[in-house]
């Protein structure tokens, strides 16, 4: 953000764009109306756009006059990247990051990812397995096995899923969880990727997290990581992953909705992905700069390998309620792979904290 704003700033002298930074569990929890009231341009999380959508917070991008471009970004999405910002019928941010939980490991451990979720206990088993455990990430991965199977997800009002079914899910991700290093339930996926690039000794494989290309490129890390599609259950292949990525949105504040708009539109097109966007870190969100020979060169193929996971990748509820379901919902998983709740009654909590948020 910072590279392309000072590029912005060359060719538009005028304008100045400065830019605060947030945690990545900020990024997930902070709300967008207390960070619209204060800043004209916010990356943000596409789960929000439920809450936001009435409460006239954020600019309608698709109001902008802008049809065309908003329409070539809508064919170069990845997966579910752009329409993920879509809600009732408009369109709150533009798609300049895509990511979902993928498979990543160490080549000079392992020679190739798992394919099936039966490889990957064989390899945890052995001690092999890091996984991000965190709440957030704990609700991700509970979320992204169930759909694989084809289960459906906080689809009615009353429970979050068929009882039988989320024990099941809830069984294989217990079984998972209990032969990892427990250091696994205080990690985020950048923290098991610390682990993995830069000591000796880490986990061979992570079969879930969401990725970041900069682990695969040269002189990141000590040991740098090889991406890889998700792994599923028997022969459903990687389908399924919870779609996450980031999008970049215009407050409704902004005194200057023109020129934010200009920067937004630009930094989500094809040659600013796929040339200074990513060249300066970052991960596009444009399928131009996934299909590049250029930028899978620099970092291991990690679009190539990855690319079947996005466009299978499932898109999380966005009604109005859902991000509070989502904060109570990881604690109330992790409660449970720490074993200080049963399976039955952390599905009977997870039901109840559903249905508030459906309220």
């Amino acid at each position: 953000m910072l590279a392309t704003s000072a590029k912005f700033v060359r060719d538009h002298p005028s304008v100045e764009i400065i830019w605060d930074r947030r945690s990545l569990q900020a990024f997930a929890d902070r709300p967008i109306g207390e960070m619209a009231a204060e800043y004209d341009l916010m990356v943000i999380d596409h789960p929000h756009v439920g809450e936001v959508a009435g409460a006239g917070q954020l600019v309608a991008l698709d109001q902008l006059g802008r049809t065309e471009e908003l329409a070539s970004l809508a064919e170069q999405s990845v997966g579910a990247s752009h329409p993920s910002y879509n809600f009732n019928g408009h369109q709150w941010a533009l798609a300049i990051d895509a990511a979902t939980p993928v498979a990543s490991f160490r080549p000079d451990l392992l020679e190739a990812a798992p394919s099936r979720w039966s490889e990957v206990m064989e390899l945890a088993l052995s001690g092999k397995v890091a996984l991000a455990l965190i709440p957030i990430n704990a609700l991700m991965t509970f979320f992204g096995l169930a759909r694989n199977q084809g289960m459906p997800v906080a689809e009615g009002p009353d429970a979050l899923m068929d009882r039988d079914e989320a024990t099941a899910v809830l069984d294989m991700f217990m079984e998972l969880s209990a032969h990892v290093d427990p250091r696994c339930l205080e990690l985020d996926p950048i923290g098991v990727l610390e682990w993995m690039g830069r000591t000796a000794d880490a986990p061979a494989y992570c079969p879930f997290g969401y990725g970041y290309t900069n682990y695969s490129r040269d002189g990141y890390c000590r040991f740098p990581i090889t991406f890889a599609d998700a792994p599923g259950v028997g022969d459903n292949g990687p389908r399924g992953t919870v779609i996450g990525g980031t999008g970049i949105a215009i407050s409704s504040q902004c005194n200057r909705i023109d020129i934010a708009a200009d920067y937004a539109f630009w930094i989500a097109g094809d040659a600013c992905q796929t040339g200074l966007f990513f060249e300066s870190g970052g991960q596009p969100g444009n399928a131009v700069a996934w299909e590049a020979d250029s930028t899978n060169a620099a970092c291991r193929n990690f679009f190539r390998n990855t690319r079947e996971t996005l466009e299978t990748a499932w898109v999380r509820p966005r009604y109005d309620g859902y991000m509070g379901f989502q904060d109570r919902g990881g604690d109330i998983l992790h409660t449970c792979l720490r074993g200080e709740s049963t399976i039955s009654d952390t599905l009977d909590t997870l039901d109840e904290a559903y249905r508030e948020s459906r309220s």
